[in-house]
């Protein structure tokens, strides 16, 4: 389940051992990282000699339907495209919102593209 503090990961990223990810894909083959809070994953990648990068640009994605579940893919989907636009391997959703307009559901997704690797200086690779 999507909530705030959800850190998703390119399946092929390179991690650290202590990175766990959960076998449930996302879209675009990203999936879950197990730590339940954002900074306990943190100190695990520090303790380990990698960078858990936090980019300040916010992402928001909006999907409209009356599928929940694919509402939520979709607007995911379209949050994971731009992260990997900014060559960052992984998002924090900061909240998962329903809504609806004229009576028609529609969920907005909004979140920060972080990146993992294992030097101090960004690359995006």
């Amino acid at each position: 389940m999507i909530t705030s503090g959800t850190v998703l990961m390119a399946g092929d990223a390179a991690r650290p051992p202590c990175v766990q990810v959960e076998n449930q894909a996302f879209p675009n083959a990203w999936v879950s990282v197990t730590h339940s809070l954002p900074h306990e994953l943190e100190k695990c990648l520090l303790a380990s000699g990698w960078t858990f990068f936090y980019m300040a640009s916010a992402v928001r994605t909006t999907a409209f339907g009356f599928d929940r579940t694919k509402m939520l893919h979709s607007a995911l989907r379209r949050a994971i495209t731009r992260v990997s636009q900014q060559k960052c391997n992984c998002l924090e959703i900061d909240a998962v919102t329903s809504h609806s307009f004229l009576g028609i559901p529609y969920v907005t997704v909004s979140g920060h593209p972080r990146h993992i690797q294992k030097a101090a200086v960004f690359s995006g690779q």
